[in-house]
């Protein structure tokens, strides 16, 4: 099917959803199909099934396009459900006193900072443990001298070498701090910057833990064009990174669900 026909269907389905997505974005959660998607994903069945010239496979793989492509909001619940913070990084900046970069910690940054902020709007509706990557711990401290945070720290060599953890590096340090409590690990309330809370909160579960985002709290989302990590500095360059991302992490289970003894 040529390209062009495919953006125009698409663009002509997507064109009512608008208003629609953003009335089911409280509850909404990946995998589920909201009424109002149900005329894209009947286009992108039609045309992916006259591309692959086969309705079956066609039939299988647009979910996985529907969710990682086209939805953004991670499930969420009400904050007497959750035990425990769960608070991700986004981006960072270069030190700020020069020096090797593999050695000299980067800066928080501005978008770290914000998140901070969404934490804090969370802890003085609800007080409940936090467990916060290092670059939103750090204004936890200096900013509202927070309590009970547990900062997850990058790993650092004996020779002084800095390795930042990935989000599922951060989620599993915190199932490994939380798994022998008495009550178990609880429920967490992931924070994640507005594109990528949604892969937090997979990333979280991955791990083990039930997870959802706080309902009823916004999350930042504006880009740091001064960020240390090119792929956090514009939208549209970290959405591709982040699709990039659910679809390995999809990869990963489907493989593994079809063929579970290798």
């Amino acid at each position: 099917m040529q390209r062009r026909h495919f953006a125009a269907a698409l663009a002509a389905a997507t064109a009512g959803l608008a208003t629609a997505g953003t009335a089911t974005a409280a509850t909404h959660h990946p995998g589920a199909v909201p009424g109002g998607d149900a005329a894209l994903l009947r286009t992108m069945l039609a045309a992916l099934s006259e591309e692959l010239d086969d309705r079956q496979t066609a039939r299988t793989l647009v979910p996985y396009l529907q969710d990682i492509g086209f939805d953004w909001h991670p499930e969420t619940a009400p904050l007497e459900k959750l035990d425990f913070i769960v608070a991700y990084g986004f981006g960072n900046r270069a030190p700020a006193g020069g020096g090797d970069p593999s050695k000299v910690l980067y800066e928080p940054g501005p978008v770290n900072e914000e998140l901070a902020d969404t934490v804090a709007r969370v802890r003085a509706k609800r007080d409940i443990p936090v467990y916060a990557q290092w670059e939103i711990a750090r204004f936890l401290d200096s900013k509202y001298g927070m309590d009970r945070v547990v900062s997850i720290e990058p790993v650092i060599a004996p020779d002084g070498t800095i390795t930042y953890l990935s989000t599922d590096g951060v989620a599993a340090q915190v199932v490994e701090a939380r798994k022998q409590l008495p009550g178990g690990i609880g429920t967490a309330g992931v924070i994640g910057f507005r594109d990528h809370v949604k892969r937090c909160v997979l990333t979280t579960r991955d791990r083990g833990m039930t997870a959802y985002a706080p309902r009823g709290f916004a999350m930042p989302g504006t880009y740091d064009p001064e960020s240390g990590q090119p792929w956090t500095r514009r939208r549209d360059l970290y959405l591709v990174t982040d699709m990039m991302a659910q679809w390995t992490m999809l990869q990963k289970k489907l493989i593994t669900a079809a063929y579970p003894n290798g």
